[in-house]
């Protein structure tokens, strides 16, 4: 029966591993859940970003049995915003959010991403799920299937197909779906950075003219930032000598907390926007980057594919319960349904507040400098704002609620 084939996850990070945990709670060993990644053969993980997991996304690695595995995760304990130019002498601080969005329960954590890809992966592991160290190189969809064949030549007949394979998708590129977006022209530089005082959990966002500036807490005295500037700035600095770049460093980070030093090699990666035309194709359904990419000026792109993770987890079990084969049509329309508006939704915001912030307008400094005075001044609006980010609003997913499938 085609209810009783497997499904492959193709790609093994935060969206694949997380997807397969959350169908094999929901759906238990009778359907088989195949996750194939090459780069489930380099182990531990060498990734070395971190990444800030909102409320609702730590509620379902919760509810997965993974958090706790978690080693080294930093509560956001409150967050501050300025805007000024490089070389004003003070950053006044124009709002302000506490870090809680129910009682005891921080609006986001950071997490070093090997910490948490190791996790998912032992979890994984314990659960039975079948991970490949392999690709998938080609499918074969039909109405009532699709044959999947990987790289080492293995070949799986299943009922749903999922491309969880980043924004470079050779499975969105194989179905023929087109994305529409565009590049900003800016990269985001990451690196790690060890000071001399206690961060006490503050996250700290600059806007500067070239972009946001992210200050995010780490265990210990380090923080992990994320710096916007243009494509050719951020060669430029990245390509400095460890002098050179510390007195750049310093500039924008300053010495609030005391004496920096970078405590790995920064790299800069190219920032753009952009969504799938459509999410689901034959047997077939995209989650994270390969359905969407968007601007990190929210910290929300990882959070987004697990949002695709837990909606797209609860179609395919309630599907499964009623005796419906998880991966025809009329189930994946609902899972694009519940997801497309929201991503286009957080997609035109992202768009809008690199505009208003990335620039050197007197004008627009005023206009954005009075909203966010106004917003500070308006609690009810600052904890609608907390909600939004911590992933509280809207039509939730069970996962993201906490609740088991």
């Amino acid at each position: 029966m085609a209810a009783q084939r497997s499904i492959v996850i193709c790609g093994g990070a935060f969206a694949g591993l997380a997807l397969a945990l959350a169908l094999r709670q929901g759906l238990g060993a009778e359907i088989p859940v195949v996750v194939a990644d090459p780069a489930l053969g380099v182990r531990p993980s060498r990734d070395p970003r971190a990444t800030a997991i909102v409320a609702a996304c730590r509620r379902l690695f919760e509810t997965l049995g993974v958090w706790k595995q978690v080693s080294d995760s930093q509560a956001i304990l409150d967050m501050v915003v300025t805007d000024s130019r490089l070389d004003d002498a003070t950053r006044p601080v124009f709002l302000t959010f506490a870090g809680d969005v129910e009682p005891g329960e921080p609006f986001a954590h950071m997490v070093e991403n090997r910490r948490l890809i190791d996790a998912l992966v032992e979890r994984a592991e314990a659960d039975g799920i079948d991970l490949r160290a392999t690709a998938v190189s080609t499918y074969d969809s039909r109405s009532d299937g699709v044959t999947v064949t990987l790289a080492d030549g293995a070949v799986i007949e299943a009922s749903l197909l999922v491309a969880a394979d980043g924004a470079r998708s050779r499975l969105r590129e194989r179905a023929g779906i087109a994305t529409h977006g565009w590049d900003y022209d800016q990269s985001g530089i990451v690196v790690t950075v060890g000071h001399e005082r206690d961060h006490h959990g503050r996250a700290e966002e600059h806007f500067l003219p070239a972009g946001p500036f992210a200050i995010l807490p780490l265990t210990g005295k380090r923080s992990s930032l994320v710096w916007t500037e243009s494509r050719t700035e951020a060669v430029r600095i990245t390509a400095l000598s460890e002098a050179e770049f510390h007195d750049e460093l310093e500039k924008r980070f300053g010495l609030h907390l005391g004496e920096i030093k970078a405590l790995d090699k920064p790299r800069a990666f190219p920032l753009g926007y952009f969504v799938a035309r459509s999410f689901i194709a034959e047997r077939l359904a995209l989650v994270g980057d390969a359905a969407h990419v968007i601007h990190p000026i929210a910290g929300q792109g990882l959070n987004m594919g697990l949002k695709d993770v837990a909606a797209l987890a609860e179609v395919v079990v309630d599907a499964a319960r009623l005796g419906i084969d998880p991966g025809q049509a009329d189930v994946l329309d609902r899972y694009q349904r519940w997801r497309r508006f929201d991503t286009m939704a957080m997609g035109v915001a992202t768009n809008s507040l690199n505009f208003l912030f990335s620039n050197e307008s007197t004008l627009l400094r005023t206009v954005r400098d009075i909203g966010l005075g106004l917003v500070d001044r308006a609690p009810p609006l600052k904890n609608f704002f907390i909600r939004q980010a911590a992933g509280l609003s809207g039509e939730v997913p069970r996962l993201l609620k906490g609740e088991a499938l």
